[in-house]
């Protein structure tokens, strides 16, 4: 009994902080929230990196 309630609640608290992360990047933007932001090549409208 324990088990499946610690068990329901790691699934749900998971859930929940995936759910708040999720929004949370969404806030940022498409090219703001992204992991390959610093090497990306796509246009987001940024001016051009001079390297």
């Amino acid at each position: 009994m324990i088990a499946s309630i610690i068990l329901g609640a790691a699934i749900f608290g998971y859930a929940a902080w995936a759910f708040v992360r999720f929004i949370n990047k969404s806030k940022k933007g498409k090219c703001a929230a992204c992991e390959l932001k610093n090497s990306c090549k796509s246009d987001c409208g940024l001016p051009p990196k001079i390297s």
